[in-house]
């Protein structure tokens, strides 16, 4: 079976939940509110009639509104004429930078287990994806500097670092990103940030963009979205900030993919983005609250759960279970408990030192979780002692 016509574990674990009834904590897609003002603002430009192409790079307002969310939140300048591109969604952005910066030969790095869309863009340049394992440290992620300096080379030409970070949940230190941006100067390696979980890092963590570092500005593509700070996937609004001449790339190889989308959202967007802050907070909130609901429960149910400082998702260790092999885990879960989840394993791309991790979200209603954590409940109660 060729790779293109393989089911994903997202798809046969949805198709799981669906035919057994199961809560599906597996895919980060979220449950929770909207912004109501933003709903109704895109409602109203779709009556009003903005409907056809906006402008290939994307509406003015937003633009200006993203320039204007960088310079107040990180006091990085951007040029909303030449350095901001809106695209259609994060992953655009992502797979326009990798097949405009890379080609066959080059090589792309990236942090291991790793978003599913970084191997892909790779294999569409024809680059090499290498990927660098992040090392476990008590209950949560570590860069191992030794292991990204080993993999960085000649070949090099992109390092495709995530922070918040998916799916791990790991905010990258200010120290940690000072090595990696050392590594990168030194080697002249060009950086895509995918930062688009900068507004839902929690218990005081702080995320830091790459491109505020000294040297890194004039080398870095900082890619984000609207996606999951404002509950609205399914518009598929991103945009990339960088340097003129790197946009510009990104830009040449988006016209041929998408050209432009979403006009009605665009500009409901620029202005919900200017009032990000007080929004963000209310979600960063509430998803405190669902993250640790579900720790709390998959901890009671015997199963160890890591820290996440951001994002929507815990791993947990499922060897408490008497199990290594997070595919099976998985595949039994629903039947077992009543619950899906996705294996670490499926994020993985070099060798796999963590077959016993497991991806649950916790970005589902509160009566979702809660009803998954009294499954796990009601399956701990009934296990005989010690089994």
């Amino acid at each position: 079976m060729s790779r293109a016509s393989e089911t994903s574990i997202f798809t046969e674990m949805t198709e799981l939940a669906h035919r057994t009834g199961a809560v599906n904590l597996g895919q980060g897609v979220p449950e929770l509110d909207s912004p109501p003002v933003l709903l109704a603002e895109v409602a109203q430009a779709v009556l009003d009639g903005r409907n056809q192409y906006p402008p290939a790079i994307g509406v003015p307002a937003l633009r200006e509104a993203v320039a204007a969310h960088q310079r107040a939140r990180y006091g990085l300048e951007y040029a909303p004429g030449d350095e901001v591109l809106v695209t259609t969604g994060a992953t655009e952005a992502l797979a326009s930078a990798c097949l405009g910066l890379t080609g066959p030969g080059d090589e792309i790095v990236t942090f291991d287990p790793c978003y599913d869309a970084y191997p892909a863009g790779a294999r569409l340049s024809g680059a090499r994806l290498v990927p660098v394992p992040l090392a476990i440290d008590g209950d949560g992620f570590v860069l191992d500097s030794d292991a990204l300096r080993a993999a960085v080379n000649g070949r090099t030409r992109l390092l495709v670092l995530n922070s918040p970070h998916n799916p791990t949940g790991k905010v990258f230190t200010p120290d940690e990103l000072e090595r990696i941006a050392e590594i990168c100067r030194e080697h002249d390696v060009t950086v895509v940030t995918d930062e688009v979980y900068e507004h839902l890092v929690y218990d005081g963590a702080r995320h830091v963009p790459i491109a505020t570092l000294p040297g890194m500005r004039e080398r870095t593509l900082t890619v984000s979205s609207a996606g999951k700070t404002f509950n609205v996937t399914g518009w598929k609004v991103g945009w990339v900030t960088g340097p003129a001449h790197l946009v510009a790339v990104v830009g040449s190889v988006k016209q041929w993919l998408t050209y432009t989308s979403g006009a009605p959202y665009q500009e409901a967007l620029a202005r919900a983005l200017g009032a990000v802050e007080g929004w963000a907070a209310g979600l960063r909130r509430t998803l405190t609250a669902h993250r640790d609901l579900l720790a709390a429960g998959l901890e009671e149910a015997g199963l160890s759960p890591y820290r996440a400082d951001a994002g929507y998702f815990l791993q947990a260790d499922i060897r408490p279970w008497g199990f290594t092999d997070g595919l099976r885990f998985c595949r039994e879960l629903p039947l077992r408990a009543g619950v899906v989840a996705i294996p670490t394993s499926a994020f993985q791309q070099g060798v796999d030192t963590t077959p016993w991790l497991v991806r649950f979200s916790f970005c589902r209603r509160e009566r979702s979780l809660a009803d998954a954590v009294d499954r796990f409940a009601a399956l701990t109660a009934s296990r005989p002692e010690g089994a």
